[in-house]
């Protein structure tokens, strides 16, 4: 097996689909010899898989940027033709990942378990083949995690039945032998997938330090957070707030909120490497970029001006801007200025300067202050309101609002936490999701007109190509 796989995967033999689920070649430049000569060489391979999450087509901007746009924290304020669709909500405007690569990383991670437990062919240590081995789980839980959420609707919140998500695929793709074309599997079925492989992920990872550079690799408590998080969207709320509170353990987090950052730092926290709150970022150095990148599709780019040639298209709502109390430190997330050529006020976002210079800065996929948050709905959403106003009030805390705790109850206090999510992730990747999972409109701060839950512009079209090549997929409704 180890030689077939040797051939075919990096040997040249492999099936040329680059834009399809059957993508099979990895991003990397290893020798077959290096790839599979032992568990150095199924890690290295394995890290490429990393690589897959910082592209500028996923976290490295639109996952970040796109669901703010599309909801009601950012509005578009230069007309370059990025996001004008996705502001107006207009047909086929969404988030489109599935021809981004995504298959490629799932790919890899696939290729992986399927070599790493064969001991004889590829030697080395165990601790480090269980380390390898839990990584692939993670990351390929994330990949379909976030293919899920985009392309089909979290299971018990199908409009009309149509409970379709993505292709599902756990054994890798070789070649045109094993290069079937498949229906989409349902929004359970990935799900349990997924919540399979984080459970396999932390039994198999070990421990990280909260801001260290060790939360550039998946970790223990990461597969915690994440698997928090999956089970937040799939309404299996006990399961969340028990996740949420391992994730804590495991990074040192105390329920007061201690361990988070404080006023004092929490603005400088995000031009730190790694953030002092990430449980989990992807790192980007310089050589990850050509030389116009930056400039051309980082989010510092899109989203500030500290840099002369930035691009600068993109500013919070005044709805949002309104939405801070005036003792709030995540207020000084946004910071007044004008765009070249105009006297109106924007806003700048503090959170991505491109640190590192140059546009550069790493992407915090999950922080601690989740944690939190996640817990506090979670209680909710399963009758202790006492126990979602200790952790909201432990997160205001910690961002200068200790004085002013949430005594809200019923709906106000579930308000109260989309609040909360709303201040505290803006701009990173959150609002159109915390939205769509909860079966909401999708608000739109008065600009235009909100959607609602049942338009069927809630769910990304399929690409065209993908469905004239494969038989078996279905279009997502209202697209046909």
């Amino acid at each position: 097996m180890k030689n077939i796989v040797k051939t075919m995967v990096l040997g040249g033999a492999i099936l040329a689909a680059s834009c399809t689920d059957l993508e099979t070649q990895p991003r990397q430049s290893l020798t077959p010899e290096t790839a599979f000569a032992d568990v150095d060489g199924m890690e290295s391979l394995g890290l490429t898989a990393y690589g897959t999450l910082r592209a500028f087509n996923r976290y490295g901007q639109q996952l970040i940027i796109a669901p703010e746009i599309m909801a009601d924290n950012l509005r578009i304020i230069a007309n370059t033709g990025r996001y004008i669709g996705q502001e107006q909500n207009t047909d086929r405007a969404h988030i489109g990942i599935w021809n981004g690569g995504m298959w490629s990383g799932i790919n890899t991670t696939n290729i992986v378990l399927s070599q790493i437990d064969d001991e004889e062919a590829i030697p080395g240590d165990a601790a480090q083949r269980q380390r390898v081995k839990g990584e692939a789980h993670f990351l390929r839980a994330l990949m379909y995690f976030d293919m899920a959420r985009i392309y089909g609707y979290e299971p018990g919140k199908e409009v009309n039945g149509w409970d379709k998500a993505v292709i599902l695929r756990t054994e890798p793709t070789l070649g045109f032998s094993n290069a079937d074309f498949r229906a989409r599997a349902t929004n359970r079925q990935v799900y349990d997938q997924v919540i399979a492989d984080l459970q396999a992920a932390i039994n198999l990872l070990p421990n990280a330090s909260m801001g260290s550079a060790n939360v550039y690799r998946a970790s223990r408590g990461a597969a915690q957070a994440l698997l928090a998080r999956v089970y937040l969207y799939d309404s299996k709320f006990a399961e969340a707030a028990a996740s949420a509170s391992a994730a804590m353990a495991s990074f040192g987090l105390a329920d007061d909120g201690t361990g988070l950052a404080t006023p004092e730092n929490y603005i400088s926290g995000f031009s730190t490497a790694p953030n002092p709150e990430s449980l989990f970022e992807v790192e980007i150095r310089a050589n990850d970029w050509s030389t116009v990148d930056g400039v051309n599709n980082s989010v510092s780019s899109l989203t500030a001006n500290v840099f002369a040639s930035a691009q600068f298209i993109a500013t919070a709502t005044d709805d949002l801007i309104e939405s801070y109390d005036e003792n709030d430190v995540r207020r000084d997330a946004w910071v007044e200025t004008t765009r070249t050529g105009s006297d109106e006020t924007v806003y700048r976002s503090a959170k991505w300067l491109g640190h590192k210079g140059d546009f550069l800065e790493n992407l915090p996929i999950i922080r601690a202050a989740e944690l939190f948050l996640i817990r506090a709905e979670a209680r909710y959403r399963t009758g202790d309101e006492a126990g979602a106003q200790a952790d909201l009030n432990a997160l205001r805390a910690n961002r200068g609002l200790e004085e002013f705790p949430i005594s809200a109850t019923g709906q106000a206090l579930f308000e109260a936490i989309m609040l909360e999510r709303r201040l505290e992730f803006a701009l990173e990747g959150h609002r159109w999701f915390d939205l769509k999972r909860n079966g909401l409109p999708i608000t739109k701060a008065g600009r235009f007109e909100d959607i609602p839950y049942e338009d069927y512009r809630l769910l990304p079209p399929l690409p065209t190509g993908e469905l004239l090549l494969n038989d078996q997929l279905e279009q997502n409704p209202g697209y046909n």
